[in-house]
């Protein structure tokens, strides 16, 4: 009898393992389940942030005003290497002076010869000893062509012309004309006659 109940005991356990065995499998494979699915959802959680997150970015950098400063316009004119510079006295090219309508004048030659302009004023005393200084810091610099305005620079610049036959002098008022040297006359076409002396000397037809 007792011979009896142990092998039932035994075929009960016999037939109680597959059992466990099988919730076993399925409850593993029931966690691994779980955990994927977390991953998942971790990973979608993660896209989703990341593209929300670019979505503001983008918004922000539309709605911005840039407050930098533009770039330059890559057409811009470029200058030659020729120089006119302008003499001029102690109130320099002040609007309504004869020195700020020669002015004009050059850079009007400049906008077709591309050549490039300048001035510098003579400070202190109003004299020719006085102006020689600032005259000759501009052939210093080398300065293709001085224009000068004013006695005292007029003065000091045909005197100094002679000495200098590469350069071309423009002399407002001056009392001659000749070699390298060519005078306008103050008066309504003043701007213009600057204009063309200046365009013709940095074209070389003096």
């Amino acid at each position: 009898m007792a011979k009896q109940v142990r092998q039932v005991s035994q075929a009960r356990s016999a037939k109680a393992a597959p059992e466990g065995s099988l919730f076993a499998i399925v409850g593993r494979a029931l966690v691994s389940w779980l955990r994927a699915l977390r991953s998942r959802t971790l990973a979608l959680a993660a896209v989703a942030s990341a593209v929300a997150a670019a979505v503001a970015v983008t918004a922000v950098l539309l709605n911005r005003h840039d407050d930098r400063p533009p770039i330059p316009d890559t057409r811009a004119r470029h200058y030659t290497e020729t120089d006119a510079c302008l003499l001029a006295g102690d109130k320099g090219i002040t609007p309504g002076t004869t020195a700020a309508e020669v002015w004009q004048g050059m850079q009007d030659a400049s906008l077709k010869t591309h050549a490039r302009v300048s001035y510098a004023s003579v400070t202190g005393e109003q004299s020719v000893g006085n102006a020689r200084p600032f005259l000759n810091g501009l052939l210093q610099r080398s300065c293709d062509v001085v224009l000068a305005v004013g006695h005292p620079e007029v003065s000091a610049a045909e005197e100094t012309a002679p000495r200098y036959r590469k350069v071309d002098f423009v002399l407002v008022g001056g009392d001659h004309t000749g070699g390298n040297v060519t005078t306008v006359r103050a008066g309504d076409e003043l701007r213009s006659q600057v204009a063309g002396a200046v365009e013709r000397a940095v074209n070389g037809g003096g």
